[in-house]
């Protein structure tokens, strides 16, 4: 199993990190699948609007949804999300060499979300890349029994950590 996450302090800061990621292993060649996230502050309050990208070179979705400005709830789109599911789970047909996921969220902390396609891709011997906030990082350990690597989060940590991964799977085949 190859399993892997990021976790960053700044906000935004694992998003940023994991589209750079993506970006940087597409224009080398690799074949991905999953979500990484873009943030667009709003010119009225301290939000911001959330779009997910869905891998290799699939459609943006926003996942937020506007509850006005005195709202405190939760602005995540639940039916985008899934949308962004479906789309990801499709893809791992095509075998690609990494699943990433953006976030290892309130969603998935309870069961769904990227959850189901996480485990999908670990039985399909894909590696996932999974990016992984404090408040979630206790029920990550607990649904992946601590086989989680953590890794720096630079982007020469993640492609070391591909590069190795393809080179123990082509070694194991």
């Amino acid at each position: 199993m190859y399993l892997a996450y990021v976790t960053t302090t700044d906000r935004g800061a694992t998003d940023r990190l994991l589209s750079a990621a993506a970006e940087h292993l597409l224009n080398t060649g690799a074949r991905l699948a999953g979500v990484v996230q873009t943030n667009t502050d709003c010119v009225d309050s301290s939000k911001c609007d959330m779009d997910v990208r869905v891998l290799p070179e699939g459609e943006t979705i926003r996942i937020s949804q506007s509850l006005g400005t005195q709202s405190r709830g939760c602005r995540l789109d639940p039916a985008a999300l899934e949308q962004a599911v479906g789309y990801v789970t499709a893809s791992l047909t095509d075998a690609p060499q990494l699943l990433i996921i953006n976030k290892f969220g309130k969603h998935e902390a309870d069961g769904r979300g990227f959850r189901p396609v996480i485990a999908e891709a670990l039985t399909l011997d894909i590696p996932v890349l999974v990016g992984v906030n404090g408040l979630n990082k206790e029920k990550f350990e607990a649904f992946t029994d601590g086989a989680a690597e953590q890794l720096s989060p630079e982007l020469e940590a993640i492609t070391a950590w591909l590069d190795r991964v393809t080179a123990q799977r082509a070694a194991a085949a």
